[in-house]
């Protein structure tokens, strides 16, 4: 997703307080964790989202979201395209 540099600037704390809803299923998702950040190209590559579940061990999962499936940002919420979201396992 492109953003007009000019207009759309965001801080990572004002993305973090922003609840993340599947445009597909209407659904929240929640909100963000953390960011996987190319600190090469210095741009954010995908968003970390805690779900609400927790499993054994202690384990927390997570819902990454590739930074192209966002389709808008908003005053509060942001808009994501969840059809093919990847579930990852922490440690």
């Amino acid at each position: 997703m492109e953003f007009d540099i000019e207009s759309n600037l965001f801080s990572i704390n004002s993305l973090k307080t922003m609840e993340v809803i599947d445009i597909n299923s209407g659904s929240r998702l929640g909100y963000i964790k953390d960011f996987v950040i190319d600190c090469e190209e210095y741009k954010v590559l995908s968003l970390i989202i805690p779900m609400q579940k927790v499993s054994l061990f202690g384990k927390t999962n997570t819902i990454e979201i590739p930074w192209e499936k966002i389709e808008k940002i908003g005053v509060d919420v942001i808009l994501v395209n969840g059809q093919y979201i990847v579930d990852k396992e922490e440690v």
